[in-house]
């Protein structure tokens, strides 16, 4: 008779204990054991960690499998009482400790399966016992997550109209989900923001009334907005450090002349000498030209599509020329810092409200949010548990789904947040999308070549660029020395699971074209750790640069104006104080839309940052190291930006590891 240690771990999440009875089966390479019912007088409560032994009557061979099963007690048969199991950890009569990650919810209606914690590749499973439990693990997975068209055009999302219609393993915890109060009323208290009205803004001064509770970096955006260093320093540094280009030829549709800039410019320089030497930068929010604003409280609204050309000179970014759509001629004056304060201020203000759409609807809800849900649905559908890839990618998938789901209910539903209180409104925004999905590129969303590309290498003061490849490499040393672990360059080319992966990416991400430059298969260890890179710096990285600034740079609203009640001025000299004010959006459309930040850049207490992991997937020893290595590299890279930020005045946080969630939870 062979006597196993069975340790059994349940869930330390609210709700995860049961009453059910537990029953286990060891499945080996000779035979199975009996099922056998884990004896307990308390039940398995949350958190619990219970030893028990059991006892087969033959030899069952080499342990492969763990199979659980619940049954009610006979006292309550009506009762299923799920259970969440973490891990199991079995112990064998040779004395080897074999670790079985679970980490899933059961009921009484369906039994559970578990694969010992060692990472193996399909190529290298050689027992029909775990190839039919590799085949059978995704076919279940690939009944619960099915893809949906959202939006022709755009990236295709998980088939779930609600979070209750997704497995409960991929759903908030309770603490994440009673947070996550996710409503305007809620965020009204917390702001302690008043019932606003319909009313025009008397002055900018009474924007400084409705909000008590400010951040340092909040006050700063109130205090600084209106000056151009700032204005610029935001294209580096703000809520959008993606849109900027160096400018090495000025294109036909802006025709800026030197005798318009000469005074904002070195003396003896002139605008082609400037870009020759790499001073000169363009943003160009072109997405956005022709594109009809939306109606709020009755009211037009009204889109801008500019151009603005901005200086870098010792060490700062000054904007030297605002023109307001995409087209030139004299309904479409070139603004300049010499025309006067309103006429200025009100050309830079058109410049942020693009920025608001450029910014909330494609680099963060289109190349992070739905992006990262396509990843995450696609490594659900091809990669088995036992895989390297879904062990290494599955905490970057966490609440990503959810998310996701709450934002299409709640923020670009037909009723939703966009729909009711900005200027681009539902009916303009799917165009705005496609044409954002059309321009994404494989290397747009690699940093270093997103960075070359963009003629931004050397840019003084562009902490998200400095961030932002310090975190880049960091993660590829970890990827590649993992996936280079598992793989070699003849496993990468005959691991179907994995092509298949990046197949549904490709299919489902709208990406499945020769310009994306997507790869259509993966040959090379590199080739796969710099996919892999990508991934999981878009949905932590990327996400926290363009996500977690949104209260402190978009909370100040004429900083950020996500709707514009005038059209952009046709002539220069015609704007005052009071048609500022005007334009900006009416008192309770500005408070509604703080609130929106608010609640869109909030954490929760059961975050999980960069690098660290809950569950126990692995248990190699190499990929052990090289989780601690990646850690260790993480907290290196904190020290660096917290002994920069010191000396700055307005610190650039949100690349800090600290503050990098491991996906797009938020």
């Amino acid at each position: 008779m062979s006597k196993y240690t069975v340790q059994v771990f349940t869930g330390d999440v609210f709700g995860a204990g049961t009453s059910n009875n537990i029953y286990i089966k060891l499945i080996g390479t000779i035979c199975n054991s009996e099922p056998q019912k884990l004896k307990t007088l308390t039940g398995f409560w949350a958190g619990s960690v219970q030893t028990f032994t059991i006892e087969c009557k033959a030899n069952i061979g080499k342990l492969l499998l763990v199979e659980l099963e619940a049954k009610p007690p006979s006292y309550v048969a009506f009762i299923d009482d799920d259970w969440f199991c973490s891990k199991i950890i079995v112990t064998t009569p040779e004395g080897a400790c074999m670790l079985f990650p679970c980490y899933s919810w059961m009921n009484c209606d369906k039994k559970l399966i578990l694969r010992d914690s060692v990472a193996v590749l399909k190529t290298q499973d050689t027992a029909p016992e775990l190839l039919a439990h590799r085949q059978e693990n995704l076919k279940r997975r690939r009944q619960e997550f099915k893809w949906s068209i959202f939006a022709p055009g755009l990236p295709h999302s998980a088939l779930a109209k609600s979070p209750s219609e997704l497995p409960p393993e991929v759903r908030f915890s309770f603490t994440r989900e009673k947070e996550f109060l996710f409503t305007r009323g809620a965020a009204f208290m917390k702001l302690k923001l008043e019932c606003p009205s319909d009313d025009t803004w008397k002055s900018i001064e009474d924007l400084n009334g409705i909000l008590s509770n400010k951040t340092e970096t909040y006050e700063y955006v109130q205090k600084n907005w209106m000056k151009d260093e700032f204005f610029g320093y935001q294209f580096l540094n703000g809520l959008n450090p993606m849109i900027i280009k160096r400018c090495s030829k000025l294109p036909e549709k802006f025709p800026v002349t030197n005798k318009m800039v000469k005074s904002f410019l070195p003396e003896m320089s002139t605008l082609e000498s400037e870009m020759e030497r790499g001073n000169i930068f363009l943003c160009d929010y072109k997405r956005l030209k022709d594109l009809e604003g939306n109606e709020i409280n009755k009211k037009k609204q009204y889109l801008a599509a500019p151009l603005c050309l901005l200086f870098s000179t010792q060490g700062k970014l000054i904007p030297i020329a605002i023109q307001l759509n995409q087209q030139p001629g004299p309904g479409s004056p070139i603004f300049l810092p010499s025309d006067s304060e309103t006429d200025w201020l009100l050309a830079k203000i058109f410049v942020r409200s693009a920025e608001f759409n450029e910014h909330e609807l494609n680099f963060h809800l289109l190349r992070t949010h739905l992006l990262g849900e396509v990843f995450t649905v696609a490594v659900m559908r091809n990669l088995p548990s036992c895989h390297p890839l879904f062990k290494l990618l599955l905490p970057h998938t966490r609440y990503t789904l959810q998310i996701n789901i709450m934002a299409r209910n709640r923020l670009i539903s037909v009723d939703g947040f966009f729909a009711k209180l900005t200027a681009i409104g539902n009916d303009s925004m799917p165009t705005f999308m496609k044409r954002a999905a059309s321009s994404a590129t494989y290397s747009s969303l690699c940093l270093p070549d997103d960075i070359k590309e963009r003629g931004l290498e050397k840019i003084p003061n562009y902490y998200y660029r400095d961030d932002g490849l310090d975190l880049w490499n960091i993660i590829y040393k970890f990827v590649f020395g993992l996936v280079s672990h598992y793989y070699s360059d003849q496993d990468v080319k005959e691991d179907k699971e994995l092509q298949a992966w990046l197949t549904e990416i490709r299919e489902n991400a709208s990406l499945d074209n020769s310009e994306a430059g997507f790869p259509k298969s993966f040959s090379t260890v590199k080739e796969l750790a710099k996919f892999v890179t990508m991934v999981i710096f878009t949905v932590s990285a990327q996400h926290a640069a363009v996500n977690n600034s949104q209260f402190e740079f978009g909370g100040w609203m004429p900083n950020f104006p996500g709707s514009l009640r005038c059209p952009p001025p046709r002539q220069k000299g015609s704007t005052t104080k009071d048609s500022v004010l005007a334009t900006l959006p009416d008192v309770k459309t500005t408070v509604h839309g703080m609130a929106a930040v608010y609640l869109l850049s909030q954490g929760s207490s059961d975050r999980y940052p960069l690098g660290h992991y809950p569950e126990e997937l692995f248990s190699e020893e190499t990929a052990l190291k090289l989780i601690t290595q990646f850690k260790n590299d993480l907290q290196d890279l904190e020290k660096k930006i917290d002994a920069r930020n010191k000396k700055l005045d307005l610190p650039y946080t949100y690349l800090n590891p600290r503050n990098v969630d491991n996906s797009v939870a938020v």
